[in-house]
């Protein structure tokens, strides 16, 4: 499953960028809603007319064994997940505009049913979901009404949880499919990995591949919901990521055997602002090795290379939804490792060529005519003769960033967390928000995830006449909490984090005994709950049965049905609220300030960083802990879990099936050093509160505001009949680093030239980049001069240059 961040939900929505684009327009999108029809904005692309297009659209939306239909016409669909949770209003304009002009027809988001709702109500499906439909056609926003939303979600992959729910499971998928049906949308609804979906229902695909996906019925159409991008991350992992030309191998593949709709999960994953990381153990930052990375920009190469096929499966779109296909394998190579795909429509025809090995380039003869696919590689042929496009050849740019200073040396203030704790008096009056219970109770179910941490207290009288009398005792108890801080006696004796991917372990801690009443005092903290599987809302978090003290003699006494008292979250955040700074009182100056203490609060101020470019907390030397800006929580931190020196692989070979640990990056450094602070969070003249909770121990005086700019681009594309376009992305390019074309070998900073390097190499690209902040260049030997005795073996140009 890609997920992984909160979804659960009730609804998700297909939404149209554009229905029928004018051939005149350079821009389009809805505007208002008049009640019952949709208007769209045309911008003519005359310099001289002035007037501005009105098209009104009443949208019919269904579909047939082949394709999604709008307005009885078979459409190819191609979307992209955006989740707006993970990002800010301010952000949705151009998140919206780089998906259109990816070349997406379509945005797919979730309904965030704990952003909505975050409170446990009854019968929550049919409340939650009906609110929102009822929502949105208030609005009139179902094409059926005039509006952008084509398909709605009901359920996700309950299909592959299904089994385990036993009798229960088919009379409840039976009851969404009634319930969805009884809303009348308007729009086709589906399920993802529900086979057993009753029609209408459309039963969809999630997964890395789905060409070999199948409905079990001829009259639903093959749709793709989740095409994973990359992969989510965790505390403790390196970074995930997929290459373009495995994600284009899958997509082509996808549409070489009649996939008509697919969706990217994610096209922008973003970040989990606040508590909402879940899984647990999911990381702040929500990249997923999207096409749009975090903070918005064009992860290219991806994003350039799946718009190249994109706009190509556009133009076959007649061809591809209508014509009759036809199949041949090569079994030489053994059964569908190379294919040949035709489809023929009106006299017209396209051709695909896949060859689905992993380690073999495969040379095919087609119609009189000798071809070379290279392995894991789809070539598309709109004419069944040129080849136009292959997924492996990569011909558009990639992106380099860096993170660069805009504040340092920041003047810092602090004051502590208390630790609480309780005495025998409490029992009979307790202290404010602390209750009690003669057992251990679920951390959840207190807290009702309120908040990451609760306090587990209780004490215990003890004299030289008890069993488990002396000078230590041992604490040992089981906890599916994530973390735990125990206290004994008011002195901290150990903490402790799961790791590894178990979210669960054994404590062990010594405390000293004194006469009288021993305190106990164990704050225990999630970080993120489960949020997929069966019956994943019973799994339990907290500190588990027994609780017990063992004496060196080893005798024990069991506390577990002691008098416990809980109090939900800390007092600096949920009481006093210290990230909302209006206290200005009993914070202490930075001339003591203390480093790698825990439970210290730190408060500072920084302007604003100039111009647009995205704004992120660099907090290498921190712990672990939670970052607010203005009062905005920007998710919890965890610098200090460091990632697994092992797994990261440099040279990332595309070639065979993609899984979440291949090509991994950034082995053996901080989980998640920086943190996405969005311009809308910031003020725009004066200064900007920043406020961190330490749990963990850390040192601020490192903590760094920087802005996320790119700083050079790279190309590394084989010569034909094709162009290479570079842009800095409205920066100017102004030098270069590397220019040859030729037979170079290397990566984006490790270019090497060979020995076949036409002479014009650098002064071409000079000309043609240097001082402007886009350029395209031909790739042919019209432009880059040829090299005597170097042979027909086809070139390439490999380039790398400053952007400022």
């Amino acid at each position: 499953m890609g997920q992984s961040g909160p979804k659960l939900t009730g609804i998700v929505l297909f939404t149209c960028l554009s229905v029928q684009r004018p051939t005149n327009a350079v821009r389009w999108g809805r505007v208002r809603n008049d009640g019952s029809t949709r208007f769209c904005l045309a911008y003519s692309q005359d310099p001289i007319s002035t007037a501005i297009e009105l098209t009104a659209f009443l949208l019919q939306v269904s579909y047939d064994g082949r394709a999604l239909k709008i307005d009885g016409e078979r459409r190819i669909i191609n979307s992209g997940s955006i989740h707006y949770p993970r990002s800010t209003p301010e952000m949705w304009p151009s998140l919206i505009k780089s998906a259109k002009d990816g070349g997406l027809d379509a945005v797919e988001t979730y309904v965030f049913w704990n952003a909505h709702e975050p409170h446990r109500r009854q019968d929550e499906v049919k409340t939650f979901t009906t609110l929102i439909v009822d929502m949105m056609k208030k609005e009139k926003l179902f094409a059926s009404q005039g509006g952008p939303i084509i398909l709605a979600q009901i359920e996700n992959e309950f299909g592959d949880v299904a089994d385990k729910f036993g009798n229960d499971a088919k009379p409840y998928l039976n009851w969404n499919v009634k319930f969805a049906e009884s809303l009348n949308t308007g729009v086709p609804w589906i399920m993802c990995q529900q086979a057993d979906a009753p029609e209408p229902i459309i039963h969809t695909c999630n997964g890395y591949y789905c060409d070999g996906f199948n409905q079990s019925s001829k009259t639903i159409p093959k749709i793709w919901t989740e095409n994973w991008t990359g992969w989510f991350k965790d505390w403790g992992s390196p970074d995930p990521h997929r290459t373009a030309e495995d994600v284009a191998f899958a997509v082509a593949r996808f549409f070489q055997f009649e996939g008509t709709v697919q969706n990217y999960y994610m096209y922008h994953g973003g970040t989990n602002f606040g508590r909402t990381s879940g899984g647990p153990y999911i990381t702040t930052t929500y990249d997923y090795d999207a096409p749009l990375n975090e903070y918005g920009f064009v992860n290219q190469p991806k994003w350039g290379h799946l718009k190249q096929l994109h706009l190509l499966l556009k133009s076959m779109e007649k061809i591809l939804t209508y014509g009759d296909k036809s199949d041949h394998q090569y079994e030489e190579y053994g059964k569908w490792q190379m294919s040949a795909t035709v489809y023929n429509y009106n006299g017209s025809r396209v051709c695909f060529f896949g060859n689905a090995d992993k380690n073999r380039d495969l040379r095919i003869s087609f119609e009189g005519r000798n071809y070379t696919v290279p392995a894991w590689s789809v070539s598309i042929l709109p004419d069944c003769e040129t080849v136009v496009y292959n997924t492996a050849h990569v011909h558009t740019q990639t992106n380099v960033f860096d993170k660069i200073d805009s504040v340092t040396g920041l003047e810092w203030q602090w004051r502590v967390e208390p630790v609480q704790h309780i005495s025998q008096k409490n029992h009979i009056k307790p202290p404010e928000g602390v209750t009690f219970a003669a057992e251990l109770l679920d951390q959840k179910t207190v807290t009702n995830d309120t908040s990451d941490y609760l306090w587990y207290m209780t004490t215990i009288n003890l004299d030289e006449n008890d069993p488990i009398w002396g000078k230590e005792v041992t604490l040992k108890f089981h906890t599916t909490g994530h973390v735990i801080h125990a206290f004994f006696n008011g002195k901290h004796i150990g903490s402790k984090y799961a790791q590894n991917g178990h979210f669960e372990f054994d404590f062990v801690g010594t405390g000293k005994v004194k006469h009288g009443t021993n305190t106990i005092t164990l704050l225990s903290a999630t970080i993120g709950l489960q949020n997929y599987g069966a019956h994943f809302d019973r799994i339990g978090n907290g500190i588990q049965s027994p609780v017990k003290l063992v004496a060196p003699n080893n005798e024990e006494k069991d506390l577990s049905k002691n008098k416990w008292g809980y109090k939900v979250g800390l007092n600096g955040i949920e009481k006093r609220q210290l990230f909302l700074d209006t206290e200005p009182r009993n914070w202490r100056g930075p001339e003591h300030l203390p480093i790698n203490r825990m439970f210290i609060w730190y408060k500072t101020t920084f302007d604003t960083p100039s111009g647009e470019e995205p704004v992120v907390l660099n907090l290498v030397d921190m712990g672990k802990g939670t970052a607010w800006v203005n009062g905005n929580n920007i998710g919890r931190y965890w610098t200090s879990y460091f990632s697994d020196k092992n797994g990261c692989d440099t040279k990332c070979d595309y070639r065979g099936s993609y899984y979440s640990n291949k090509c991994q990056t950034n082995c053996g450094t901080p989980s998640q050093k920086w943190y996405h602070v969005p311009r809308s969070f910031l003020n725009k003249d004066g200064k900007n509160n920043l406020v961190l909770f330490e749990e963990f121990g850390g040192n601020p005086k490192n903590v760094r505001v920087q802005t996320v700019s790119l700083v050079k681009i790279c190309a590394f594309a084989e010569e034909g009949n094709t162009k290479l376009d570079l842009s800095c992305q409205g920066k100017t390019m102004t030098h270069i680093n590397f220019a040859s074309f030729g037979n170079s070998t290397g990566v984006c900073g490790a270019f090497s030239k060979g020995s076949c390097e036409s002479s014009n190499s650098v002064s071409t690209i000079q000309d043609a980049c240097i001082g402007k902040k886009s350029c395209s260049i031909d790739l042919s030997s019209k432009t880059f001069k040829a090299v005597p005795g170097c042979g027909s073996e086809k070139r390439r140009l490999a380039v790398e240059i400053l952007c400022s």
